[in-house]
């Protein structure tokens, strides 16, 4: 009997120890604890959450509402349906485990976090009221399978972001209000078989989604037109109503254009033979010798296809060639051709142009550069129903004039060396940023100087940077951007005061990311490649996200003659003539933006004493002792960030800003290490007292 007592103690003791054993094992990992307390504080209506704290706990260990785990980390955020407002928090980029993330039918509002679980699977934001854009932090989630933000009020284009996006399997935006062309990225989403865009207003052609593996296709209620393509109309849950298609018969497809095949459809595709295409080629080079050789016969109104015809404005200098399509007469699409521009003056077509264009018979031989570039919110201006054809269009100066008030000095956003900005509003809203021109600047005849940088940089389109509007060449010569009401980095960093709400550790590694994509965009997209040559904190404007948006570049002709030093503070050394820049003169600037987010010091000051005037020169020699970089950091981040994520950040910007331009790295490996400083950050959050 006393043996049996002894033996059920250490059967009970065995029982606690394994007990014991298991809550420790159970404990959850402590950066998911943080974010699930941030996000916790972060609702407004947390008391609908059983088990969850504002500080600690064990959410895996203590079954928290919506919450699963595996071992120690939380796998699945499951709180749909729970009438929740208020915010996520930030801290959801630390949920490195986290797969499913539903939070459907609710009611947050505002923009959808740009940190969001990095490696989830399932994303379902559905039916909230999120407004803003689709933030462009998804790009990077390549293990997504399923995305659904349908049923929100999210706005602007539907981003470039789909390139790395090959498992996605399910992507619903419908009843938004996206607008837009379609982003060519999609093509990249290669598992994709159920796509859902209804009810929005997206505009131009679908012929993007032709060689997807798609099952579920709903692109009705949109501003979509041409023709629904051959290959989409073999899904069989299609529906494609309440759009302006083209009537009568689709376009054959571009000469060199191989036949799309889905992978289950193999034998149901015809195969146009090798001589049906060289025949098309010939036919369509035929054409086109046909229309130059006649066109000098003619008006400028009806010279050629080539020329997308704004009555509205027959007095500009000159005009864009459509770049979208020849004609939808033609059939020939070259979505990504650029011919150049042709002078309103003349009746002919520019030949050499022409000459100097890419091949129209094969179209991946054209630079990346040229993308399918979305309307801007203007486009209505053109009055042609090829308006998706000119990127850019103009404005009379008198238009001009009154929308900036006389380009009153009330309306006077910045003056920089190659002229002012002036903010224009409109009757019905809308706001602009118009950049006028230093007249001395423009050398070898002012028009056909400018019409080149309008032909160039109204090609470029990347989510981070300033797309140009549109142009005034007469009397003054001026370029028009988008307005952004957050103004610049610049002003973010040294000009807010007390009340002004700093930028987050999270917030100012993501604009570095942005920025150098940007600039990785000019330098090895961009063909022939460009430099900026204006890198600085107050050329970085901040959109409603606060994503960054680069401007001021194609304007590196305009820098070399102001004979200025091209921003002060920003320069590498070895920038003593304009010719000896080259693309790390550019990472040189960008490295001193990179100090600007680090230390909140402006690359030039005054008021500090002589040794620490210049931000490089005290910083660098700084930057690879851990203790002096925590005593750089800009105070306004009240010691919160992640150490580690401080430390690499810092490495990163002693690269950039070496003295000997061969050691600095290209902008893409800087855009590599800012990609893996955000996957690996812990965003465990640190409080210094000190």
């Amino acid at each position: 009997m006393h043996h049996n007592h002894n033996l059920n103690l250490a059967r009970l003791w065995i029982a606690l120890l394994a007990v014991s054993t298991t809550v420790v094992h159970c404990k959850t990992a402590s950066q998911d604890v943080s974010a699930l307390n941030v996000m916790y504080t972060s609702l407004n209506s947390p008391s609908k959450l059983s088990g969850w704290k504002s500080s600690g706990g064990d959410p895996c260990g203590d079954s928290w509402e919506g919450i699963k785990c595996s071992g120690s980390s939380v796998t699945e955020i499951n709180l749909s349906d729970l009438g929740l407002s208020g915010s996520m928090g930030y801290q959801l980029s630390s949920l490195k485990s986290v797969t499913d993330f539903d939070l459907s039918n609710n009611n947050f509002k505002g923009d959808i976090p740009y940190q969001l679980p990095p490696n989830a699977r399932y994303i379902d934001l559905s039916k909230n009221d999120f407004t803003g854009s689709i933030p462009y932090s998804f790009s990077e989630m390549d293990d997504l399978n399923y995305l659904n933000l349908a049923h929100n009020q999210l706005k602007n284009q539907l981003g470039d972001m789909f390139g790395k996006l090959s498992k996605l399997k399910q992507l619903d935006v419908s009843f938004n209000s996206l607008s837009g062309d379609l982003p060519q990225s999609l093509k990249s989403l290669k598992s994709l078989e159920k796509l859902h865009l209804q009810n929005n207003q997206f505009t131009g052609s679908v012929n993007v989604l032709a060689s997807l593996p798609l099952e579920d296709l709903n692109v009705e209620n949109n501003k979509f037109t041409g023709w629904v393509p051959e290959e989409l109309k073999e899904i069989n849950n299609l529906q494609t109503g309440g759009n302006s298609w083209s009537s009568g018969p689709a376009p054959p497809p571009p000469p060199g254009t191989p036949p799309i095949k889905h992978s289950e459809k193999k034998n149901d595709k015809s195969v146009i033979s090798g001589i049906a295409i060289a025949g098309i080629a010939f036919g369509v080079l035929a054409v086109i010798i046909i229309v130059v050789a006649l066109s000098k016969r003619r008006s400028s109104k009806t010279s050629s296809h080539f020329i997308d015809e704004d009555r509205n404005s027959q007095h500009r200098s000159f005009t864009p060639l459509a770049s979208q399509e020849l004609s939808k007469d033609s059939g020939h699409d070259v979505s990504k051709d650029y011919i150049g521009f042709k002078s309103m003056d003349s009746t002919s077509i520019d030949v050499k142009a022409l000459q100097k264009s890419p091949s129209v018979s094969v179209r991946s031989s054209v630079s990346d550069c040229v993308q399918s570039f979305n309307d801007n919110e203007f486009a209505n201006r053109l009055n042609s129903k090829r308006s998706t054809s000119i990127r850019v269009t103009t404005f009379s100066h008198a238009e001009l004039q009154s929308a900036t008030a006389n380009f009153a000095s009330g309306r006077l956003l910045g003056e920089g060396s190659i002229g002012c900005v002036y903010r224009a509003k409109y009757a019905d809203g809308k706001v602009l940023a118009v950049k006028k021109i230093n007249p001395s600047l423009l050398h070898g005849g002012p028009s056909e100087e400018f019409s080149q940088i309008v032909s160039r940089i109204s090609k470029l389109h990347h989510p981070n940077i300033v797309e140009l509007v549109g142009y005034c060449s007469e009397p003054e010569h001026m370029l028009i951007y988008d307005y952004f009401r957050n103004g610049s980095l610049h002003d973010f960093l040294h000009l807010s005061d007390d009340f002004s709400k700093p930028l987050t550790w999270n917030t100012r590694v993501r604009i570095a990311l942005g920025a150098a994509r940007a600039v990785e965009y000019l330098h090895e997209i961009c063909s022939p490649p460009l430099l900026h040559k204006n890198i600085k904190s107050s050329n970085i404007l901040l959109d409603t996200d606060l994503n960054p948006r680069l401007s001021d570049y194609g304007l590196e002709s305009f820098y070399q003659r102001t004979g200025q030093n091209l921003g002060a503070g920003y320069n590498a050394p070895e920038c003593t003539k304009p010719s000896a820049y080259t693309q790390k003169s550019d990472v040189y600037s960008f490295g001193v933006v990179m100090l600007e987010l680090l230390t909140g010091r402006m690359p030039l000051d005054s008021s500090k004493t002589k040794a620490e005037q210049s931000l490089v020169r005290w910083a660098t020699p700084q930057l690879h002792d851990i203790n002096a970089v925590e005593k750089m950091v800009d105070p306004a981040l009240r010691g919160l960030y992640p150490p580690k994520s401080l430390f690499r950040f810092a490495d990163i910007v002693a690269l950039c800003v070496q003295s000997e331009p061969e050691f600095r790295p290209p902008v893409s490996e800087l855009v590599q290490a800012l990609v893996r400083l955000v996957q690996r950050s812990s965003m465990t959050m640190r409080e210094d007292f000190e």
